[in-house]
């Protein structure tokens, strides 16, 4: 009969092997899914590729939601910079699906005859009305946010201070929407949009209907963002707040002092709204963030943080 304590070493021994045993398995799990992950995103990515070149929008924008649920589903078992490859390849799909929605919009005739009618009639012109900043147009200095379209925007606004801005459900169903230069505004976003983009905005308090797809946080600080989308990326953020409702784990980089609470906000309409965005409302990984700035796994990111719960915000009105 072995002691006891060579009997408690072998079973120590044998737990270790057992355990290396389970560790391999698990690897060569994990290896495999990535290697079916990485054939089925490449196949799907050459569909919507082939779609956007001369198929129909409507499917191709199906085929990209797709690629994007696959995506966020195997966002678990896949290595830090698949996940950001293949977010780089759907922003990128994106930006080229709301350029050919832009190019295929029939362009508005001139009319020049009610023009001549107007001045045949001898009347002064009218004193033309303060721009309101409907639509967003790059910030000067700025250039296009990863994944925007190069284009002109589709819906959103630009270079206000100080004002309350809206846009509503019918202005926003599945369109692109970009926020760029604002200073100190207020912006209300209820419906359902398809991307929105907010780019070098400072003092600003953003609130967000379901974004079908994915919403980009570029270049701002002492901002309050409340979004709710299938991908959250920030970039070169700092000193800003998130509440999110987010299917896929959030990422950031190059940002500092960024916190993150549950998406609180509510409006007349919200579940029609997110009926019409497709997002799982029982799906929220608002607390996971992965800062690709920061490799290390056995210390948290010191970027970012969660909102204590006694400090965060219930009632947006």
């Amino acid at each position: 009969v072995l002691p006891e304590r060579l009997q408690r070493r072998e079973a120590e021994r044998q737990q270790g092997v057992e355990r290396q045993r389970q560790k391999k398995e698990a690897q060569a799990v994990k290896e495999e899914r990535s290697e079916f992950f990485v054939a089925a995103f490449a196949r799907e990515r050459e569909a919507v590729e082939a779609l956007l070149a001369a198929g129909p929008l409507e499917e191709a924008a199906a085929r990209l939601q797709g690629l994007q649920k696959l995506l966020t589903e195997s966002v678990r078992f896949l290595a830090p910079y698949e996940v950001r490859q293949g977010q780089e390849a759907v922003a990128r799909l994106q930006g080229d699906l709301a350029a050919r929605r832009q190019q295929l919009q029939p362009k508005k005739k001139f009319a020049f005859r009610a023009l001549k009618r107007e001045a045949a009639a001898g009347s002064e012109p009218r004193p033309a009305e303060p721009a309101r900043p409907a639509t967003a147009a790059p910030a000067p200095g700025h250039g296009p946010a990863e994944g925007e379209p190069g284009g002109p925007p589709l819906c959103g606004f630009s270079g206000a201070e100080g004002e309350e801005l809206e846009l509503g459900p019918a202005e926003l169903l599945q369109r692109d929407v970009v926020l760029a230069g604002l200073r100190g505004c207020r912006v209300r976003l209820r419906g359902n949009a398809n991307t929105l983009r907010v780019r070098d905005c400072r003092g600003c308090t953003v609130l967000c209907g379901p974004v079908s797809t994915s919403a980009l946080v570029d270049g701002c600080s002492d901002c309050l963002l409340v979004l709710a989308c299938q991908q959250l990326r920030t970039h070169r953020t700092r000193d800003s707040r998130f509440y999110v409702q987010v299917t896929s784990r959030a990422v950031i980089e190059d940002c500092a002092t960024v916190s993150f609470a549950p998406y609180t906000w509510s409006y007349p309409g919200i579940e029609r709204d997110f009926e019409s965005s497709g997002l799982d409302r029982n799906t929220n990984n608002w607390n996971l963030v992965d800062d690709f700035d920061w490799l290390a796994t056995d210390k948290p990111s010191p970027n970012w943080s969660l909102i204590p719960e006694q400090e965060r915000i219930s009632c947006w009105d």
